[in-house]
């Protein structure tokens, strides 16, 4: 493997349901190189989105660590942890959470705007990425003038704009149509390769996992080489 952008190990989650505790995650080890392409499946309920949220550090584990680019991300502060997800991480969900009010271009600015970076430079750097995935001629339209191809490739632009080390997918063709979605993996691996970002895909979509470098399975809570 590459230089680490992400480095897990013991991973465990656990929730509590009244008395009864439930065992979502369980000692989930796992690495991802610079610019590797990363796949994780799993029947609907195994950890999958789980598991994506502790990467990101968007929840917190109750046990074990999620390390990017070597900082321990369950070590920093809040605002700290906010910094290091804004500069090194980039999310695709499956619903894209493009803000309505805004168009393609606005939304695609906002991890640079939030980071405080000159509205010029945001919008140069908006434009440029909106033309790389195709939607030049789509910049001042809003999500609700846009295909669902088009408003998830926004949500790419917004997840690559600021260049990060690392982006997470969580299922992001399962809402689109066949063709629809072959476009998308195309895109996101043809911006793997361009850019050199890291790329970990949560999906129930063996086409889409057949594309990546790697593939893991999670079963009842443990992780899987496939």
């Amino acid at each position: 493997m590459s230089e680490p952008v992400l480095e897990a190990e013991g991973l465990t989650r656990r929730f509590w349901d009244g008395d009864r505790e439930i065992q979502v995650l369980e000692d989930v080890s796992f690495g991802v190189g610079q610019g590797e392409a990363v796949a994780v499946t799993g029947s609907s309920g195994s950890g999958k989105s789980t598991l994506l949220h502790l990467l990101g550090g968007l929840d917190r584990p109750t046990a074990g660590s999620v390390r990017i680019g070597g900082r321990d991300l369950f070590a920093l502060g809040e605002a700290e942890r906010g910094a290091l997800r804004n500069r090194e991480l980039g999310f695709v969900y499956q619903f894209h959470h493009l803000m309505a009010e805004f168009d393609a271009q606005e939304n695609v600015m906002m991890p640079l705007l939030i980071r405080r970076q000159g509205r010029a430079a945001a919008e140069s750097a908006a434009r440029e990425t909106l033309e790389r995935v195709g939607l030049g001629e789509r910049l001042h339209h809003k999500p609700s003038e846009l295909s669902g191809g088009e408003r998830q490739r926004t949500a790419i632009a917004r997840a690559v704009v600021s260049r990060p080390s690392l982006i997470l997918a969580d299922e992001p063709t399962g809402n689109l149509d066949g063709r629809t979605a072959e476009r998308i993996h195309e895109l996101l691996l043809s911006l793997n390769r361009e850019l050199g970002t890291a790329l970990v895909v949560v999906s129930h979509d063996p086409e889409l996992a057949g594309l990546m470098q790697r593939q893991f399975r999670l079963v009842e809570g443990h992780l899987h080489t496939d």
